[in-house]
């Protein structure tokens, strides 16, 4: 997956700002490269997972299509645990197969780390982040 720089510090800055809680959020693009990224209301203001709003999901997703693009990623923090998804987010990862799960893990507050995989069918698969 190609990704700018800029996203993928938004996608931090966001982990951030949002702690103690997790954060969440879509992102939109074409094929195998990340667009735009479009911040989400994690409405479970939970330190161990997330939930998106149905309406502003929906909201959002109509804003990525209107672009001419396709919901490309998922993203979100674990505020405490390493950048591998949990049984809950393996769980939950039905919505979007073909979609990229970025996890921005703040474990090493000082050094936050960004990592994406595929969930299909619950398994867990490595994606290759090429940031320009």
């Amino acid at each position: 997956m190609r990704i700018p720089q800029a996203l993928l510090d938004e996608m931090v800055e966001h982990s951030k700002a949002d702690d103690p809680n997790e954060c969440c959020g879509l992102i939109g693009g074409i094929g195998d490269e990340a667009i735009t990224l479009h911040r989400m209301e994690n409405t479970a203001h939970s330190p161990l997972r997330y939930e998106m709003d149905s309406k502003e999901q929906l909201t959002v997703y109509k804003q990525i299509l209107e672009a001419g693009h396709d919901v490309v990623g998922i993203y979100h923090s674990h505020t405490k645990t390493a950048a591998y998804p949990s049984q809950t987010d393996i769980n939950l990862a039905s919505g979007w197969p073909d979609a990229v799960y970025f996890i921005v893990s703040l474990e090493k507050a000082d050094e936050p780390d960004v990592r994406g995989f595929k969930i299909r069918n619950g398994q867990v698969e490595d994606v290759d982040i090429q940031a320009f």
